[in-house]
């Protein structure tokens, strides 16, 4: 009677440690798709400020007299 009541136990403990460390990469996964959502606002306000940059600097180009 105590082996299958220690094969119970151990499963039970097997299948709790699984599920805590189940939980544990869900809370990382969705803290790395956070952190990968702010990551692509940077980079989208940082090509809208380079593109604001580059259209500066084209009509600056343009004013300037030809040789």
């Amino acid at each position: 009677m105590l082996w299958p009541m220690l094969a119970v136990a151990l499963g039970f403990l097997g299948t709790a440690v699984l599920g805590v460390l189940g939980i544990r990469v869900f809370i990382e996964a969705q803290r790395l798709g956070r952190q990968v959502t702010h990551a692509t606002e940077r980079i989208g306000c940082a090509a809208d400020e380079l593109e604001r940059a580059a259209t500066g600097l084209a009509r600056a180009g343009e004013a300037l007299p030809r040789r």
